[in-house]
């Protein structure tokens, strides 16, 4: 079992498994036909305000994962729905839109739920 991530604009492929959105909000220029998103968990997304803040400003990043965590664990049944699926699927992957592949909420999520995971950015 697996956890990826990926861009939800790059091409559907066949080792995706199941796809989980992780943004709050739909990706722009993107329709859910093209999109073939499973499951859209907007709830585990950063918060408005900590989205906001963070910008995708670089400096900010050690404490955007920080503060996300923080957000997270008042979530923990949004990470055990992840886990649940990991346990009944081979591959989940966890799709974002933000252009820094390195640098968004879905790199974290991968880190909190542990060392399993092999996303494409960390390889």
């Amino acid at each position: 079992m697996t956890i990826r991530i990926k861009r939800v604009y790059e091409p559907l492929s066949a080792q995706d498994g199941y796809r989980v959105l992780v943004d709050r909000l739909w990706p722009h220029g993107l329709s859910k036909e093209t999109a073939h998103i499973n499951l859209w968990l907007q709830r585990i997304a950063p918060t408005t305000e900590l989205r906001n803040w963070y910008g995708h400003e670089l400096d900010k990043w050690p404490e955007f994962r920080k503060r996300y965590r923080q957000e997270l664990a008042q979530h923990e049944e949004l990470l055990d729905l992840i886990r649940d699926l990991e346990r009944h699927e081979k591959v989940v992957t966890l799709l974002f839109a933000a252009k820094d592949e390195a640098h968004n909420q879905a790199n974290v999520l991968v880190e909190l739920l542990g060392a399993k995971s092999t996303p494409k950015e960390m390889k």
